[in-house]
């Protein structure tokens, strides 16, 4: 605790209860001891003495015991001598604080002048108090601001109230600057003030900000209950379950200390836009405590930030219509307007974390042409940067968000997603451009689901999206790096190593009987989840789409099967399937949503199987094209002969080796060669073939099955000399 705050708080302090014990001598000398008190048309008598204490103050001289509480609780005021650890002393001097503010304001009513005057509306009655509390219960409104002070001029005042009221927060106005209350400020410019628009000025004096305290007291009894007196339980419940924070504008005397001391005893800290003494460490409340010369264009976020409050977009701000109905939309081509990726554009996706002062929340920009100056058929190249700050954001969870893109987006009338990462495919439908779609609505929809769904990590969200040729492959080569590292993280861990596996169900939309299986040695077809990403999933949304499934007993360890992997896709698939060998293209193959990176297919002639991805858009020696091979190997459906798999799946000892593995790898684009040689190169090795890779054909050597056979022939291809595979 800063001595310098300690010493002002404890100090104003004093001053505030030595005023209210003069107020009480005075207002018992003119009404008597016996002389009624209360705030208007509430139970919960003088609220904040009543909820800490379990003193019900009815008249004049009930006062008397809160108030000499108050004034045993005031701290020793330090010396320049002596230097203590102040916390203790300070928070108990501000309890002291709202005890004698609270006297005071109830003193008012009885003897005045009245708390009620101009613009100022004093106590909420229990009637407001039911009304609006129910909000903070419910989520609807998630916190309140308690202003305390006067903006620099009225125009910025106005901002402020402005996004408070965007994060749909309660504004509760007390205390001035200069003889200046924000609430004064609003109400020159034009503001409507009052509970309906959210902007409550309770008084002028500091003193009214004792309302708010009051206001989160009454809740903590009403909707959270927790008896009178409980005063432990009723700050907890304060800091756990009332969002609430002081936004100081303007100079901090000793009385806006002694009740920023007051506040902070609830678990609400203070942000201020002047230069005062900070108290970063943690404790008292979730965050820091007192936080200082913070921009007037950034105080209400790092209000938000500090406070740990999560304010989410309850309405998607888009022309289009939203919900999971629309996630199995396709977009066909007579209705298709543009689209980013597929073989046409480059298109990727990378959300990045980054630390709370390099994310400004909300902020989304489209760098580059957007979808709606274009004319029909519109092909644009698209990166999309999502870059995510919190608290309890870590890097592990970055796939995890970034895979949401593909439902998040799906779920948009007339946008169809396809893939994800540098595979990503986007297609726009004339209709949502009719309607008044555009890029930058994408990030709108990452913004608002991506805080709305991940509350517990995700505090702010930026979305940057690129359309022109060099920024994107600039993203590009930056997203590729970062896909390499997270599948790095998962070096030497074998599937007999666990006990548990992990599904996704991310892509049911599109295939409805499909269920992915990520296995340590085998990464989802999609590419962007291997089984850490699974499990960090889980302990992030434990309903989401990924799910611990448990090995159970071994049923065939060559061909990967065991009893409670096929009882999870039994469930999982509605009872469509009933086995999986994940070893195997053969029997019981996975199957495929229409997200995999590459399709894998027998060659019977050649003894082996080619692989082919989807930026190859020649004939290959299955005799079908990419499309056509994906058509065959989607819906859900298991296929045996063919197989969607994630490009490093090529590189896992498990890959298809209930036949034989890497060996059996004779055709592949070269272009997926060429990008995947270290790993090849390295599996080859290790199979004991080092010169594999020039046996394997690619297009420039052979385009059908037979003039596979002969390259083999001619090189001498391991799988030549297996046993037959059909």
């Amino acid at each position: 605790m800063s001595k310098i705050i300690a010493s002002a708080a404890i100090r104003g302090a004093h001053a505030i209860v030595s005023c209210a014990e003069e107020r009480l001598k005075e207002a018992i000398d003119a009404k008597g001891p016996d002389e009624p008190v209360a705030f208007p048309n509430t139970g919960y008598y003088l609220p904040v003495i009543y909820a800490l204490s379990g003193h019900k103050v009815e008249k004049l001289s009930d006062m008397e015991k809160p108030l000499a509480l108050a004034r045993d609780m005031l701290g020793e005021i330090p010396t320049d001598a002596l230097w203590l650890p102040y916390l203790g002393q300070t928070l108990d001097s501000g309890i002291a604080t709202l005890f004698a503010q609270e006297i005071m304001q109830g003193i008012r009513y009885v003897i005045g002048p009245s708390p009620v005057h101009g613009i100022y509306l004093g106590a909420a009655d229990d009637a407001i108090m039911r009304q609006r509390g129910v909000e903070f219960v419910d989520g609807s409104a998630p916190g309140f601001a308690a202003v305390v002070g006067a903006a620099p001029d009225s125009e910025t005042a106005v901002k402020i109230a402005r996004e408070l009221q965007q994060k749909s927060l309660y504004v509760f106005m007390a205390g001035s600057t200069n003889g200046v209350c924000f609430a004064d400020q609003l109400a020159e410019e034009g503001v409507q003030l009052g509970w309906d628009t959210r902007l409550v000025p309770f008084d002028n004096e500091v003193h009214g900000q004792v309302y708010s305290l009051g206001f989160a007291a009454r809740a903590a009894m009403s909707f959270g209950g927790v008896k009178p007196g409980d005063f432990k339980n009723i700050l907890k419940y304060n800091k756990q379950r009332i969002f609430a924070f002081v936004i100081a504008l303007g100079e901090v005397d000793d009385e806006k200390y002694a009740t920023a001391a007051g506040a902070i005893s609830y678990g609400f800290p203070t942000i201020a836009d002047t230069d005062i003494p900070e108290i970063l460490p943690t404790g008292v409340c979730t965050y820091e405590h007192v936080v200082s010369s913070i921009p007037h264009d950034k105080i209400v976020q790092k209000a938000i930030e500090v406070r740990g409050l999560k304010v989410t977009v309850t309405e998607i701000p888009i022309p289009l219509s939203y919900g999971p109905a629309f996630e199995g939309e396709r977009v066909r081509k007579d209705d298709l307007f543009g689209e980013c990726g597929g073989r046409k554009s480059t298109c990727c996706e990378l959300l990045r974390m980054r630390e709370m002062e390099e994310v400004e929340d909300g902020r989304i920009e489209v760098v580059g042409p957007e979808i709606d100056e274009q004319e029909p058929v519109a092909v644009l190249p698209l990166a999309i940067v999502v870059d995510v700050a919190g608290r309890k954001m870590q890097k592990d969870f970055e796939p995890i968000l970034e895979r949401q893109f593909h439902h998040l987006i799906n779920s948009a009338e007339g946008i169809m997603h396809i893939g994800q990462r540098d595979i990503a495919w986007i297609r726009i439908s004339r209709q949502a451009i009719e309607k008044g779609f555009k890029l930058r609505h994408i990030g709108d929809i990452l913004h608002a689901k991506l805080l709305s769904d991940f509350p517990s990590i995700a505090d702010k969200v930026q979305v940057t999206l690129y359309t022109e040729e060099d920024k994107v492959n600039e993203i590009l080569q930056e997203a590729r790096i970062m896909y390499n590292e997270r599948d790095e993280r998962l070096a030497g861990l074998k599937d007999e190593s666990v006990d548990t596996f992990y599904s996704c169900s991310l892509c049911q939309s599109f295939a409805p009987n499909h269920v992915c299986v990520i296995t340590p040695e085998r990464l989802g077809l999609c590419g962007a989840y291997n089984w850490l990403d699974g499990q960090a999933s889980y302990e992030i949304d434990p309903s989401g789409p990924n799910k611990p499934v448990a090995k159970g007993e071994v049923i065939d360890q060559h061909k990967g099967e065991w009893q409670g992997v096929n009882e999870f896709i039994s469930q999982a698939s509605k009872g469509n399937l009933e086995r999986l060998k994940a070893y195997s293209i053969l029997e019981d193959p996975m199957t495929s949503c229409g997200c995999f990176e590459c399709i894998v297919a027998l060659l019977p002639a050649a003894n082996g199987v080619m692989v082919v991805d989807r930026d190859f858009s020649g004939m290959t020696p299955s005799g079908m094209t990419f499309s056509t091979l994906a058509g065959m190997v989607g819906g859900g459906i298991q296929t045996p002969g063919f197989l969607g798999v994630g490009k490093f799946y090529l590189g896992s000892d498990k890959f298809i080796s209930a036949e034989g593995g890497f060996k059996r790898l004779v055709w592949m684009p070269s272009h997926l060669k060429e990008r995947l040689r270290n790993m090849l190169q390295a599996q080859a090795e290790k199979v004991g073939e080092p010169d594999m890779l020039d046996k394997i054909a690619d297009e420039t050597v052979a385009t059908t099955e037979m003039e596979v056979l002969e390259h083999m022939e001619k090189v001498g291809h391991p799988a030549l000399g297996m046993d037959p595979m059909m």
